[in-house]
């Protein structure tokens, strides 16, 4: 059972390192660069939370490059995965 006031995401971390890094610098292209790749890692887990299995397809198939048929079941992956994330959002 889940502790009150978790965050069952388990993307917490990040999230308060995003937070920290947007503190650090002010707005604009310094702060996108210091803090892009926390705003990745962030948007991914987030994304992996909601769409565990699309996006673990995603991560296996896409990873590199190969064959025809490797790209069009890469490709096949993020169309599930981008459907996925569109069944989450508020209409």
């Amino acid at each position: 059972m889940e502790e009150a006031g978790r965050d069952p995401t388990g993307c917490e971390n990040l999230q308060r390192a995003l937070s920290e890094c947007h503190q650090r610098f002010g707005p604009g292209a310094t702060r996108d660069a210091a803090c892009r790749h926390l705003n990745r890692a962030l948007a991914e887990c987030l994304v992996s939370f909601v769409c565990p299995e699309e996006s673990e397809a995603v991560r296996t198939l896409c990873g590199s490059g190969g064959t025809r048929l490797k790209r069009s079941q890469c490709q096949q992956a993020q169309l599930s995965l981008s459907v996925c994330i569109s069944s989450h959002q508020p209409d």
